[in-house]
Parts: C-alpha cells; sequence; structure tokens
C-alpha cells in the first residue's frame, strides 16, 4: 500500500490521506481477470483504538474521491472528527484500475467485485473490526447495499441514499440507452473499446443523463435559471452536462453502466436471484433515503424493499430536485434534511 498525506486547506482541521493499495491480479465473478489491479483511496479522520468507527464511502457513476468530499465535515453530512470515513475509488472511474487503461478489460466488473475489493482494503490494511455504517449515493449506495449484504456480520448500519438493492427494469432501460448511444459511434470497437474519445456521442450522453438527473418539476419552476444561474436551457446543458461528461472516458462510462445494470444483492449462489431472502439476511440497521421525484430510484421500489428488511426506516427527501437531492451540495433545504437524518442514524 502506498499513502500520501495531504496538507490540511484553511478549512479542514481533520487529517485527510490519500493513498493506493495493490490487489494483484484480481478475477472478477463473471469471468476474466483486472491485472495488476489497483484501488485508489482517500481517508478522512481518525482511526479509533478499538478499529470499529469506520464509515466506507463509495463512489457514485463517474465520481472520484474529489467528488465526493464535500459533505465531510463536523458541521456536515459525515463528521470526520467522530469517524474514520474511506472513500474508495470505484473500478473504472479513472483512479483505481479502469477500462481505458487495459483492452483486456473484464466485459462485466460488478459491484460485488467492487465490494471485495474494497473489503480486503479495510479489514487488511486498516484492520477494521467493524463498519460502523455503509454510506453511499446512487451507485454508492448500490455498493453500501452490498455491503451489508455480502458482510452482515460486519456492517452495523447502511445508509441508502438515491439507491436500491437492485436496479430496477426502468432503470436498466435508461442504461441500456446510454450503452446504446456509445456503441452508436462511430469510435467504437465493440465491448465497450473506443478508437477514439467519441465527443459526438458524449454530448449526446449527456443531453440524455440531464433528462433523467433532474425531475420534470425542476424544469418547469426552471430552476436552472433561479437557483443555479444559467442565463438559458441551452446554456444549463453545456455546461452542467456536456462541459462535465467530456472529462470523462467512454470506455470508464460504458464499463461503470454495464456495472450499475448489473446490480443485484441476490445475484449469488447464497440467495440465487431471491431478493427478499437476500434482504432478510441484513442484519444492519438501514436508512432508506429516496427522494420523492428521482427518476432513477423510486421511492415504491424502497417501500418494497422495507418489506423485507429486519432493521430498517423509509425517509424520503421531498424535493424537486429529481436525483439531484441525494447530493445536495448546492440545495441547502436538501442538504440540511440529509444532514440531519444521517447524523441522527449514525448516533442511533
Amino acid at each position: 500500500m502506498t499513502t500520501h498525506p495531504l496538507e490540511p486547506t484553511p478549512n479542514t482541521s481533520w487529517p485527510v490521506v490519500n493513498g493506493t493499495f495493490s490487489l494483484g491480479d484480481f478475477e472478477v465473478e463473471r469471468g476474466g481477470v483486472i491485472r495488476d489491479a489497483k484501488l485508489s483511496w482517500q481517508t478522512h479522520g481518525t482511526l479509533n483504538a478499538a478499529r470499529d468507527n469506520v464509515i466506507v464511502y463509495p463512489c457514485s457513476y463517474g465520481a472520484t474521491q474529489a467528488d465526493l468530499s464535500w459533505l465531510i465535515g463536523p458541521d456536515l453530512v459525515l463528521d470526520p472528527e467522530k469517524w474514520f470515513i474511506v472513500i474508495p475509488d470505484m473500478f473504472s472511474n479513472g483512479l483505481s484500475s479502469s477500462a481505458v487503461d487495459d483492452d483486456e478489460f473484464p466485459a462485466i466488473v460488478t459491484m460485488p467485485d467492487n465490494v471485495r475489493a474494497q473489503h480486503r482494503l479495510i479489514v487488511t490494511e486498516f484492520g477494521a473490526t467493524r463498519i460502523a455504517a455503509s454510506y453511499g449515493f446512487s451507485m454508492g449506495a448500490g455498493q453500501a447495499y452490498h455491503w451489508a449484504a455480502l458482510y452482515p456480520d460486519l456492517v452495523e448500519r447502511a445508509i441508502i441514499v438515491c439507491g436500491s438493492a437492485k436496479t430496477s427494469l426502468h432503470n436498466r432501460v435508461f442504461l441500456s440507452g446510454l450503452l446504446r448511444t456509445l456503441e452508436a459511434a462511430p469510435e467504437h470497437l465493440g465491448g465497450g473499446h473506443f478508437s477514439a474519445e467519441p465527443h459526438a456521442a458524449l454530448r449526446a450522453f449527456a443531453h440524455i443523463y440531464a433528462g433523467w438527473g433532474l425531475s420534470q418539476d425542476f424544469y418547469r419552476e426552471r430552476l436552472f435559471e433561479t437557483v443555479l444561474g444559467a442565463p438559458d436551457l441551452e446554456t444549463f446543458l453545456r455546461t452542467d452536462w456536456e462541459d462535465s461528461f467530456a472529462l470523462k472516458r467512454a470506455a470508464n462510462l460504458y464499463a461503470q453502466g454495464r456495472t450499475w445494470q448489473e446490480s443485484d444483492i441476490s445475484a449469488n449462489s447464497l440467495h440465487g436471484g431471491d431478493l427478499p431472502a437476500a434482504l432478510s439476511a441484513i442484519s444492519a440497521r438501514v436508512l432508506l433515503m429516496p427522494s420523492t421525484t428521482d427518476l432513477y430510484f423510486r421511492v415504491a421500489d424502497n417501500a418494497a424493499e422495507l418489506e423485507h428488511l429486519p432493521h430498517a426506516q423509509l425517509t424520503p427527501i421531498e424535493s424537486i430536485w429529481g436525483h439531484r437531492a441525494g447530493n445536495p451540495r448546492t440545495i441547502p433545504a436538501d442538504l440540511e434534511f440529509l444532514a440531519a437524518h444521517v447524523r441522527a442514524w449514525l448516533e442511533g
């Protein structure tokens, strides 16, 4: 393991450390090997003597540790003065081993593959005796769910923000549209490999995403103008969506799209696709926090899961910000709501 201590910023009083964890040749469950696999990570706070104050905070789609760390702070959602917060970078996010770097990268790397790698980091290198909580938003929430399902004796709490135990059929249709858009690019060589970055396809990809990432009510109220400050819709789509996805690599977006599409905590030999059985086997206290206007992860999906979870609570985020309500960096009301309920759940 290689570590790289970071100097605290003027507004950061807690320890922050970056590192890279070597996994060797890492076999994945659907076949194939991530050669010389590496897991990038960042920690906030201090591991206590009992090594039981760990919060694992996996990445969402296309995100890196830098995109997630904003909600960490003594007065924010995750308090680094109490918890030792570990952000493991998901495979194919550009920091951990990624599809763009290896033509022989496995066709499908699942959420369990990611979580098994994260488990090796947290238990082997940090020596954690207990996971106080797995916390995640969107695809990060899917990984947090998998932590609770795969390691029920280790995980005390799971906080699922705009996520689900299994990718719904409607969500899979959305992802199919994204993948087919990338496949239609003339630069696509097949199997998520590209001869060059497909810039036109990535612009189309961004526009599709913009229609799903925020709700109909958001656009009806023109919050992109009144709150986010864009002069018009065209500018908003360019600056908030096209420019963001232009920084991503198509092969990585494709690979993570497959990971998201295949997410299912019951897709294993233990549960044989029986989702209620997989949910019933979770011993962690689970907080489900969907957004009432999310188009990916519906409140109804979490409500159906709630029936089978032994220790769980459903607390929807009443918001017109769609999926973004679960990542409310620029939404003070939603941030206050999220922080209050997460901190209460962690104290409970």
